[in-house]
């Protein structure tokens, strides 16, 4: 059974592609996860996948407001964790964070009734809280023991990537072979390219498409300052932006693109529909990465990144570790948190259609070789043997 408490399934990408992957190999699965606008469904079977879904009152914005979120979350999703253990029941629970209180439940059924527990570090979340409020405080050492308790009750943990096992070894004092990297990778039969629609760029020349959560970590407001320097500054006004998703920032970047005078080159229609935002995507010339450079982000793999890839789109995204582990040469890199030297490399890549087609090859190449879901499932399915390994 999977715990996911913020995104409705099957829209969470990478709780999804481990779900799918565990039930394929033969396992009755079950997740648990909120509603949101087109996952209203409180119980559904997708694939073979018994999903249900909760309400979820709100998304906080602030510290204050997260206890308030979590309480509910967690109310939810023990009565939904019952109802499954008492119906079709389970034999592990495989927790994704974010919160890291997901534990509670976790440990209730592991101590209780010997269930497995596998803790699934999708986000460093004393980092996403320093990063979303910048300070240390009580919220913030709360969120050390709640990670440290994650860790030392789950019986192994799986790692995005590198940076998160080093992570799981020295601040959750897990042994080497207790922790599992299990990268997140793009499916290729989902982000196939297909025909463009090229009508988002509203008669525009060229256009720069993005996808993603809309939270302040993305950096969503230095790709806006980026857009005004090229309108306002540069006079470049035929580039059309995208901005593809929804989060706690959404509302708030549309009303500064309108602030700034830009907000007829950028448009933000929400989430979209698979089929139209890989179409929206296959039209773009290049693809934009603006995360805010802090040391949540710099440890951080960005699924975004790799879908760029998948479609054949050249990068541009600012300097960061795992950013540059991921894209490698498929991207060019702008200095940290710059909105103007990110907007010189969206000009320069623009400026040479060669380049671009280089970059979208080369990453094409790298998620078909090394970086697709079907590269990192057979991790999954051998962290998931080790349960049972004695």
């Amino acid at each position: 059974m999977f715990l996911a408490e913020n995104l409705p399934c099957p829209f969470h990408t990478r709780v999804w592609q481990e779900a799918r992957t565990i039930h394929d190999a033969g396992a009755t699965v079950s997740i648990i996860c909120p509603t949101a606008p087109g996952f209203e469904a409180r119980y559904e079977v997708i694939d073979g996948i018994h999903i249900h879904r909760h309400p979820l009152p709100f998304e906080a914005r602030r510290a204050a407001g997260f206890l308030l979120e979590y309480s509910a979350a967690m109310f939810w999703q023990f009565s939904l964790a019952w109802r499954v253990f008492l119906g079709r029941g389970f034999d592990v629970i495989h927790a994704a964070n974010p919160p890291d209180l997901l534990f509670l439940i976790a440990g209730f059924f592991k101590l209780l009734f010997g269930r497995k527990f596998i803790y699934d570090q999708h986000d460093i979340n004393p980092e996403l809280y320093e990063a979303k409020f910048g300070r240390r405080d009580l919220f913030h050492r709360l969120l050390l023991r709640c990670e440290r308790l994650s860790f030392r009750l789950a019986d192994i943990s799986i790692a995005t990537n590198e940076s998160y096992r080093q992570i799981a070894l020295d601040r959750g004092g897990r042994n080497p072979d207790e922790v599992f990297v299990v990268r997140s990778g793009p499916d290729l039969d989902r982000l196939r390219p297909r025909p463009e629609n090229a009508e988002w760029k509203q008669g525009r020349p060229f256009g720069v498409g993005y996808v993603g959560v809309m939270g302040y970590q993305e950096g969503l407001h230095h790709l806006l300052a980026a857009i005004d320097y090229l309108v306002h500054e540069q006079g470049r006004e035929d580039i059309q932006f995208l901005c593809i998703g929804d989060g706690p920032e959404r509302r708030r970047l549309i009303d500064q693109a309108r602030e700034r005078g830009i907000e007829d080159f950028v448009s933000f229609p929400g989430r979209l529909p698979d089929e139209d935002m890989v179409a929206a995507l296959c039209a773009a010339d290049i693809c934009v990465n603006p995360d805010d450079a802090n040391e949540m982000n710099d440890k951080s793999t960005m699924l975004k990144i790799m879908e760029y890839m998948a479609l054949g789109k050249p990068v541009v995204q600012f300097e960061l570790t795992e950013g540059r582990v991921s894209a490698q040469d498929a991207a060019l890199y702008a200095a940290p948190n710059d909105p103007v030297d990110l907007a010189a490399k969206i000009v320069d890549l623009l400026a040479d259609p060669d380049a671009r087609r280089r970059l979208g090859e080369r990453g094409r190449i790298r998620v078909e070789t090394e970086l697709a879901w079907n590269f990192e499932a057979p991790k999954l399915l051998s962290a998931y043997a080790a349960l049972w390994a004695e």
